[in-house]
């Protein structure tokens, strides 16, 4: 149990920590391809809808004691609950969407202290939505780590462009690397951050109903992520078909893979 919620963490650490690779592409310069990176959004929006559609809901499912019928209407009743509290979170404290070309006018014409405020509200902004991506990637790890792995690289692909807008209006109103990279390693670790609080907040009364809830709205979350963030960021990425052939492989390859996995066991 210690090293399942040990491998649970470091995932978790390793996808929350993407963040900061936006400050190493805002030093040096240089923006990610759109299109690549168009692909690779829509590649994570894939894998992440299909594998909480099918694995994470269905392990709801199968959690509820209650079983049968009834088992799945909990599940849904939890899934739409992730939805709405997410909806809800995105509500108040709205994601930014930052563009990802650090050479953007809006960069070098504003003065530092604007900008400088424009880096840290979106810190602010993207460290609050990390909470509940943390809880998501540590709970989906904690009970498989074929199910989790592929959460979080769709987590950490679409931190890369959170860290830019983090990174790029705080480097170019200050030059200070070094609080441009706290300023993105703390919105990072808020993801292992809110694993752990969740871990010990629900851990006295983690019983199979509680795992059901849990399943079933990191399902919603997740989803509403993949619609809401990567799905649109790939697609105002993207200058052809990127968008449709990322989703696409990103379900085909999950779908096969654990496929595979399941022939194993």
């Amino acid at each position: 149990m210690i090293d399942n919620v040990l491998l649970a963490f470091l995932i978790t650490c390793a996808a929350g920590l993407a963040t900061v690779l936006g400050s190493v592409l805002v030093f040096f310069q240089k923006s990610p391809s759109p299109r690549v990176l168009a692909f690779g959004l829509a590649f994570a929006a894939g894998a992440m809808v299909f594998v909480s559609l099918t694995e994470i809901f269905s392990k709801a499912v199968q959690s509820f004691t209650t079983g049968g019928h009834l088992g799945f209407v909990w599940a849904t009743a939890a899934f739409l609950a992730g939805l709405l509290a997410i909806l809800a979170l995105d509500h108040l404290i709205p994601n930014p969407h930052e563009t990802l070309d650090v050479n953007d006018p809006r960069f070098q014409d504003q003065n530092q202290s604007y900008l400088k405020r424009i880096g840290l509200m979106s810190a602010f902004a993207i460290t609050a939505h990390n909470f509940p991506e943390g809880l998501a990637t540590f709970f989906a790890t904690l009970d498989s780590p074929t199910i989790g792995a592929p959460l979080a690289f769709a987590i950490a692909v679409h931190n890369i462009p959170e860290g830019i807008s983090i990174a790029a209006p705080i480097y170019f109103a200050t030059q200070n690397k070094r609080l441009t990279v706290v300023a993105c390693l703390i919105s990072g670790l808020a993801e292992p951050l809110g694993a752990v609080m969740g871990y010990f907040i629900l851990r006295p009364f983690l019983s199979p109903d509680i795992f059901g809830w849990v399943f079933g709205m990191i399902a919603g979350t997740m989803v509403f992520l993949a619609m809401d963030e990567l799905l649109p960021a790939a697609k105002r990425y993207s200058a052809g078909h990127e968008t449709v052939y990322g989703l696409v492989g990103g379900m085909a390859v999950i779908s096969i893979s654990l496929a595979l996995f399941s022939m194993q066991q």
